[in-house]
């Protein structure tokens, strides 16, 4: 490990949804409140020490903020800034992923979006009474309804 930046992350508590995590973590690693806009990227990785001894997947999930005010938790961080995207994937001072999500969010903000995100569609389950989150990439109007013009 090396005294680099990173965007905010952590292990999901049993049972809470992805989104939930990324808002939850970034709140109490930053103070920055948010709301879950879609997925970026998933990586995965075996045989990581602190996994457990479990293979890691680590989802990557794109914020939007609510608040703006830094107050970082010291125990997480040793320092806390908002940074130019730009700024951010040119630096040395990061992790490759970190640098990979900043090249996803420049290219996000100048081409659209649409072209980066995993969306999250809430579908009903085969169990009645349970949903699901569905995350897939947008789809055009014209192939949503494309089986019932067959």
């Amino acid at each position: 490990m090396k005294n680099a930046w990173k965007f905010p992350g952590g292990l999901s508590e049993p049972g809470e949804d992805i989104g939930d995590t990324a808002i939850r973590e970034v709140l109490e690693e930053t103070g920055i409140k948010s709301e879950f806009k879609s997925l970026l990227s998933i990586r995965q990785q075996h045989g990581a020490p602190n996994a457990f001894g479990k293979s890691d997947m680590y989802i990557i999930c794109r914020l939007r903020p609510l608040s703006f005010h830094i107050s970082f938790c010291p125990h997480e961080c040793l320092k806390c800034e908002w940074m130019n995207l730009t700024d951010l994937a040119q630096t040395d001072d990061t992790t490759p992923i970190t640098h990979k999500v900043a090249n996803l969010l420049l290219y996000g903000h100048r081409e659209g979006f649409e072209k980066v995100d995993i969306a999250m569609q809430e579908l009903p389950s085969v169990y009645v009474g349970l949903f699901y989150k569905l995350y897939h990439r947008e789809l055009p109007e014209l192939y949503e309804n494309i089986a019932r013009m067959d």
